[in-house]
């Protein structure tokens, strides 16, 4: 199995209510990729509980059988979707893929 974990920091909000609204709607978008991509075997999402803090703001962690799959993924339509969402909120992004 593949591990796929990308951190997402986004842009500073004029109010915790708006950055609030946008990882909503990135955490839901993400969410929704579980019933869209086959090759996506496991998807979870996690909030930073401090909206404030320095370091990144969301976390996705999903899960796929092979490398080869990943790729698909990577390129899938619905996913290149949620990608072009976050990168319009994103300033940072980093990412580790392993094998478990």
């Amino acid at each position: 199995m593949i591990n796929h974990i990308v951190l997402f920091k986004l842009k500073k909000y004029d109010t915790e209510s708006e950055k609030q609204d946008v990882i909503g709607a990135i955490e839901d978008a993400l969410l929704s990729l579980k019933d869209k991509i086959t090759e996506l075997k496991y998807i979870e999402v996690g909030v930073n509980y401090e909206l404030a803090a320095k370091s990144y703001d969301v976390c996705l962690i999903s899960h796929f059988e092979t490398i080869e799959q990943l790729d698909s993924y990577r390129i899938h339509p619905e996913h290149v979707k949620v990608a072009e969402l976050i990168g319009q909120h994103a300033v940072e992004r980093a990412a580790v893929d392993f094998e478990f």
